[in-house]
């Protein structure tokens, strides 16, 4: 029997976990598109990076920018890296802590799901605990003020204000969706929370082609449940963020967000989290528009990690 070797495939044995990070998958959403035969749409599925979602790029950058600056010195118990997080970042951080040899404490909401306080404390997190009702804001505040009030033991990140967050997706993201795409792309989606994705694959994607249309979706109130999401006109702006970048911006319901994200499972096998439901919503909103072109939307993480949450357990009444 002949076999064919397919360029980049399979992983090397005994390549370090964190180089798995990047080249994601772009798979076609084939029945829930609905949309003329010129027109495509193709999702970039985060969660199969081995932390489980799109942070991992964005953290190992910003870890490694501060070893090249001498910000952190492997095996030291000190300083410990210190960030806010609604979860996936969390988890990110700890994954690239626990192979780096580093300590990171986590400052979170509390009301973030069971499976992300689970997880990161099973990479060995050290988790604070900040009031739900002040959402990620109030979790970014408490960080900082730690750090200030203990710069010698903490090295605060703060991925709300890191260039190496959106750095890694001009870097990463962006080119691979050229890549994948052949470049055929024409509109690009992605959510707004750190802004990161969007920022970083925005400006990758603009230099590469002015044409390319860039979408922010965001939620369309301040009381949302689509995890990991900034409703940025009451929000905390985060350092980062460039209004420029996106041509227009889109606003997604919570109800479709769910909606879209139990069908992902149902009719497109793709079992996404909630924020992934709600960029498919705002992709399908650009798609419906157009008489041909290729739509690429930012899936940011799996499901698994929501299964204790009302997008799965409304799908149980």
């Amino acid at each position: 029997m002949a076999y064919r070797i397919v360029p980049g495939a399979p992983t090397p044995i005994g390549t370090d976990l964190l180089a798995l990070i990047g080249n994601t998958p772009l798979v076609k959403i084939r029945r829930l598109a609905d949309l003329p035969p010129a027109v495509e749409v193709y999702a970039k599925l985060e969660g199969h990076n081995p932390g489980g979602s799109v942070k991992d790029r964005a953290v190992l950058r910003m870890v490694e920018d501060a070893e090249r600056a001498g910000r952190l010195r492997p095996g030291a118990a000190e300083p410990v890296l210190l960030d806010s997080t609604s979860g996936n970042a969390g988890i990110a951080y700890a994954m690239v802590a626990a192979v780096r040899g580093y300590r990171v404490t986590l400052v979170v909401p509390a009301n973030a799901s069971e499976e992300r306080l689970a997880t990161m404390r099973a990479y060995g997190a050290e988790l604070v605990l900040s009031d739900p009702l002040e959402g990620s804001d109030g979790a970014m505040l408490m960080a900082r003020r730690m750090a200030d009030e203990r710069p010698d033991r903490y090295l605060y990140l703060n991925q709300y204000d890191n260039p190496g967050n959106w750095r890694a997706h001009y870097d990463g993201t962006g080119a691979e969706v050229i890549a994948q795409t052949h470049g055929r792309i024409t509109h690009f989606v992605a959510g707004v929370g750190t802004t990161g994705t969007l920022v970083g694959a925005g400006r990758r994607l603009r230099a590469f082609h002015p044409a390319v249309e860039v979408i922010a979706a965001e939620p369309d109130d301040a009381f949302h449940g689509i995890e990991g999401w900034k409703h940025l006109p009451t929000a905390i702006t985060p350092g980062i963020y460039d209004p420029s970048v996106a041509h227009r911006v889109l606003r997604v319901t919570t109800d479709q967000a769910y909606a879209l994200t139990r069908a992902l499972a149902a009719t497109e096998g793709i079992f996404a989290g909630p924020s992934s439901g709600a960029a498919l919503a705002a992709a399908l909103t650009v798609a419906r528009d157009l008489a041909e072109g290729v739509v690429v939307v930012i899936f940011p993480d799996s499901g698994a990690r929501y299964l204790s949450t009302p997008v799965w357990r409304a799908a149980r009444v």
